[in-house]
C-alpha cells in the first residue's frame, strides 16, 4: 500500500510537543530512543493463495553452530529487532493472534490451529489495523480516540528546550467518537505505522498516549514529579504493556484498588487491574522474583483473561503464550492437559504440552521417577519457571529441539 497524503487533523502545538516528549521520554531537550523513529509494524512472509505455505508449526528447527540459530518466518508473526519497541509490539501480536484464532474465521473445531494462522497478506493488514483501532478504543473507555501522523512540515523550530527528532514537530492530531470511523482511518493510514524503517510505532506509542490524556497518565504512573512512561528496559517498560492491555499505565499488577501505609503515614491507593481483559500478562523476573513486591506480581485478573492468550514478560524479554481453545480457561477438566503455544517477534517458536493431572495423581514407577529427574533439569528453564506462576505444579514437555537460552 502507498502512503497517502495527509489530509485534515490538527497541527501539534509547541506546548503538546514538550509535555508529549516529556510524559513518554521524561525530556524535550534531548532525543528520544533511536529505534523509536525507525521500527515499524511488519509481518513475515504472508500465505500465498496460490500454493500451500509452509506449516506455520513444525517442530522448531534449530541448527546450531555455538550461539547461532537459525529461524523460521511465521505469516502470523510480527518481527522486530530486539530494543525497546518490543514489548508493545508483543501487546499488538498478542490481539493478532487472538483475532486469527477466535474472531476472524467461524470457530470449526475441525479447522486446525495451523489452517487459522496462514493469513494472507490482506488479511494480516485487517488484522494490524483491527488490533491498533480495539486498543486506542479501549484506551479511550470506548468513547474517543487519538491518532498522531507526521506531516511534512515542522511545526516547532529546534530550541534550548526542545531537540527536534522529525517526528513530533511534524504531527497532526485526528479524534474519533465512533470506532468504526477510527477503523476506516487506521486501514487508510496503516502504511505510516509498517513503513521500515520508519516511526510507526512511535506513532502509535503517542496515539495510546495521547487517547489517554496527559494528566491521566500522570495520574496512572504514580511516582515522583518528572516520572515518565519510559524506563531503562531492552525491550520497554511494564507501563506500556498496562497501558495497551487495560487501557491504564500502572506499574502495579494486582486486582482492583490496594491501600498502603503504615502507623506513621496515611494509607494511599495503589490502583492496580480494575477488570478483566481480552488478554492476560504473564510476568517471571528471573532471579529478582523472590524481591518483588506483591503488587508487581499480576492477580488473578491478568493470570486468567477472557481467551487463552497472555503477553509474557520473562527476565525482561517479552512474548505470547497461546492455546486454541476458548474453554481452556472456563472448564477445570480442560486445564488438566492441554497444548501452549509460544512466539516472540524475534520468529522464535516453541510448542508445549502443559500437564497438570500430576498434583491429582501419586506414587510412580521407575519409568516415573526418570520424567522426574528430566523435569528437575528443565526446570530451571526461564520459560517454565513463568508457566509456573500460573500452573504451579504443571510438568511442561517441549515438542521438537528445544533452543539452549529459549532467547534469553
Amino acid at each position: 500500500m502507498a502512503k497517502l497524503k495527509i489530509v485534515g487533523g490538527r497541527p501539534i502545538t509547541m506546548d503538546e510537543a514538550i509535555e508529549l516528549r516529556q510524559t513518554v521520554f521524561g525530556s524535550a531537550a534531548s532525543p528520544p530512543r533511536g529505534e523509536w523513529t525507525r521500527t515499524g509494524f511488519t509481518f513475515g512472509p504472508a500465505s500465498q493463495v496460490c500454493k500451500p505455505p509452509p506449516p506455520p508449526f513444525p517442530a522448531f528447527r534449530t541448527i546450531q553452530h555455538r550461539t547461532r540459530s537459525i529461524r523460521q518466518e511465521y505469516p502470523y508473526g510480527l518481527r522486530t529487532p530486539r530494543n525497546a519497541t518490543r514489548g508493545m509490539q508483543s501487546v499488538l501480536q498478542a490481539h493478532i493472534i487472538k483475532q486469527f484464532i477466535f474472531d476472524n474465521k467461524p470457530r470449526d473445531k475441525s479447522v486446525p490451529l495451523e489452517e487459522l494462522l496462514k493469513p494472507t497478506e490482506a488479511e494480516q493488514a485487517l488484522s494490524l489495523y483491527t488490533a491498533m483501532s480495539d486498543i486506542l478504543w479501549n484506551i479511550g473507555e470506548k468513547s474517543k480516540a487519538i491518532v498522531a501522523l507526521p506531516g511534512e512540515a515542522s511545526h516547532i523550530p529546534h530550541s534550548h528546550v526542545y531537540f527536534q527528532d522529525n517526528v513530533t514537530e511534524k504531527l497532526y492530531f485526528f479524534e474519533f467518537t465512533k470506532l468504526d470511523d477510527l477503523q476506516i482511518f487506521m486501514k487508510r493510514y496503516l502504511p505510516y505505522f509498517t513503513e521500515n524503517p520508519g516511526p510507526g510505532t512511535l506513532l502509535y506509542l503517542y496515539s495510546a498516549v495521547l487517547t489517554r490524556g496527559m494528566e491521566n497518565m500522570r495520574n496512572d504512573l504514580d511516582a515522583p514529579k518528572g516520572a515518565h512512561l519510559m524506563g531503562p528496559h531492552e525491550e520497554g517498560s511494564l507501563n506500556v504493556i498496562t497501558l495497551l492491555l487495560t487501557g491504564r499505565a500502572t506499574p502495579y499488577l494486582h486486582n482492583g484498588v490496594v491501600y498502603v501505609g503504615d502507623e506513621d503515614h496515611y494509607a494511599v491507593p495503589q490502583f492496580g487491574i480494575l477488570s478483566r481483559g481480552a488478554i492476560g500478562l504473564l510476568v517471571w523476573e528471573g532471579e529478582n522474583e523472590a524481591m518483588r513486591s506483591a503488587s508487581r506480581m499480576p492477580g488473578s485478573r491478568l493470570k486468567t483473561p477472557a481467551t487463552p492468550v497472555w503477553v509474557s514478560c520473562c527476565c525482561g524479554h517479552y512474548g505470547v503464550l497461546f492455546n486454541s481453545n476458548r474453554e481452556l480457561l472456563r472448564n477445570y477438566h480442560a486445564e488438566k492437559r492441554f497444548e501452549l503455544h509460544y512466539y516472540t517477534c524475534a520468529g522464535c517458536y516453541l510448542s508445549m504440552t502443559v500437564d497438570n493431572r500430576g498434583q491429582d495423581e501419586g506414587g510412580g514407577d521407575n519409568g516415573d521417577q526418570e520424567g522426574d529427574r528430566k523435569r528437575d533439569d528443565m526446570v530451571s528453564t526461564p520459560l517454565e519457571r513463568l508457566i509456573h506462576t500460573k500452573w504451579m505444579d504443571a510438568k511442561i514437555t517441549y515438542h521438537g529441539a528445544l533452543p539452549a537460552s529459549l532467547n534469553f
